[in-house]
């Protein structure tokens, strides 16, 4: 692949040639990704294990990560914002979470059986998230969202779940569709129309929209949402929704689910429900939960947890729920749970995280307004995300609030080309990014961390704008 764009390059015309020095410089800095690419075309569809990953031409394959940092194959240096898709709150290989994982690991992998560390764990996750009445573990976010709506339709003996377009709660048949498409409810390819039409999509934010369908239908079971919004706050939900989500939903005997496989343990150590006070039904768990391991959990009301219960669900006549699942409440990932949520729960490392993002965003915004670039960084707690304006609104980087623009601004930017090479110029520069979308920040980050992103965001705009791509500017829009 490498060898193939290089070719490419040489036989461009001098302006489409201008137009790839961004490129041209990942590929020299990173052929050994490039060839394992290629072998991994011919093994794995696309050559790639998450569709996140996919990166034009090819994404990096990383050797080791330490702290904030990562090194690909290559020896490149990157400081890392993808941050285990979200999992590493604490940053790569801490100290304490690798030897808790030594120590299980001489003692043995899997036991098929009960462990006195699945005890510990779930009381840790008790603890600190307000709704964990009771605690049953899964392998993933996408499975702890699915049992959630399992155990929503059990306990109600409705059918139907609310979902809110865009957030994303996993790729299983009752989300899959209505993220980045089919926002019209209709399912992805290869998921059944009966399921999909089980499923109630309303837009972002849309109060009114819940009202409605929760006052006109009677068989709604739940109402599921991201609390900060979707992709980590990427489209913004106000914390004054969530509570009037919940007024709506308590008023109509619909349970609330919030997922918070991202928020969890991150944008405090409770999660957003201990944050903003708002008591959800049932939660669901993964990435931080298992400290970096795989890992997740449903918590939540002991009533509707119960649906789980042998002796609870023969008491009550009722037909109970199974769940299986090899890897639930693995030890290893106990073991990595459990050491990192006592640092959370002891340390400031979610405040150091938030804080951290908060300079970060401040100063890429600065750098914007300094640059010229309509552009605005914005997010909440311990994210970052991009507004690559493809409107061109009139907007000042420093000012830009996020929560008081229209929904509709933050519509998909198609210019997928230019947001392809913004990512690969800041790799270029060494800032592994969570794709073109932004990032996420770690307590394990320092000054020199957001030094050297900001003098790499900076040299990132002056190349695209060199190469045409963004336009030459003296300054930002003063006016929003």
């Amino acid at each position: 692949m490498a060898a193939f764009w290089r070719a490419k390059i040489k036989s461009m015309s001098a302006e489409t040639a201008r137009e790839s020095l961004i490129l041209g410089s990942y590929l020299e800095r990173t052929p050994r990704s490039g060839r394992r690419h290629d072998e991994a075309r011919g093994l794995l569809p696309s050559g790639i294990v998450h569709d996140a990953r996919r990166t034009w031409p090819y994404g990096l394959y990383v050797d080791r990560a330490m702290g904030s940092r990562k090194w690909d194959i290559d020896g490149n240096e990157y400081v890392d914002y993808h941050g285990g898709h979200g999992a590493l709150l604490l940053g790569h290989q801490h100290p304490a979470v690798v030897a808790a994982v030594q120590a299980q690991l001489r003692k043995g992998m899997h036991f098929a059986a009960g462990h006195e560390l699945q005890i510990e764990w779930a009381r840790l996750i008790q603890e600190l998230i307000p709704s964990a009445e009771r605690v049953r573990f899964t392998s993933s976010g996408t499975e702890a969202t699915l049992l959630a709506m399992r155990l929503a339709r059990a306990s109600t003996g409705k059918g139907k779940i609310v979902r809110f377009q865009t957030h994303f709660h996993g790729w299983h048949d009752h989300a899959a569709f209505g993220v980045k498409e089919h926002l019209d409810g209709t399912p992805t390819v290869g998921v059944l129309a009966d399921v999909a039409a089980n499923i109630i999509l309303v837009k972002p934010n849309d109060a009114a929209g819940v009202a409605r369908v929760l006052g006109e239908r009677r068989d709604v079971a739940a109402v599921i949402i991201e609390p900060v919004g979707s992709s980590s706050g990427a489209i913004p939900t106000p914390p004054a929704f969530l509570q009037e989500l919940r007024e709506i939903t308590s008023r109509h005997g619909v349970l609330l689910i919030f997922d918070e496989v991202v928020t969890g343990f991150r944008v405090s150590p409770g999660g957003a429900q201990a944050l903003y006070g708002i008591m959800p039904d049932l939660t669901t768990l993964a990435k931080i939960v298992a400290g970096g391991m795989p890992g997740g959990a449903v918590a939540g009301r002991k009533d509707i947890l119960d649906w789980l219960d042998h002796e609870a669900s023969a008491a009550g006549g009722r037909e109970r729920i199974a769940h299986e699942g090899t890897h639930n409440a693995h030890p290893v990932s106990a073991a990595a749970g459990i050491a990192t949520l006592k640092l959370i729960r002891d340390t400031d490392a979610c405040a150091r995280a938030s804080a951290s993002a908060g300079q970060l965003r401040a100063g890429m915004n600065t750098v914007l307004e300094e640059e010229g670039v309509p552009w605005a960084v914005y997010g909440v707690h311990s994210f970052f995300n991009f507004f690559t304006n493809p409107e061109n609104h009139a907007i000042q980087p420093t000012t830009f609030d996020a929560q008081a623009v229209p929904i509709e601004w933050f519509k998909p930017d198609k210019r997928e080309r230019l947001l392809a090479k913004m990512r690969l110029a800041m790799l270029v520069h060494g800032i592994d990014l969570k794709s073109w979308r932004g990032g996420i920040v770690s307590s394990a980050h320092t000054q020199a961390d957001i030094d050297s992103t900001l003098e790499a965001w900076r040299r990132s705009l002056r190349a695209l704008k060199e190469e045409g791509d963004l336009p030459q500017t003296a300054a930002a829009t003063r006016a929003q």
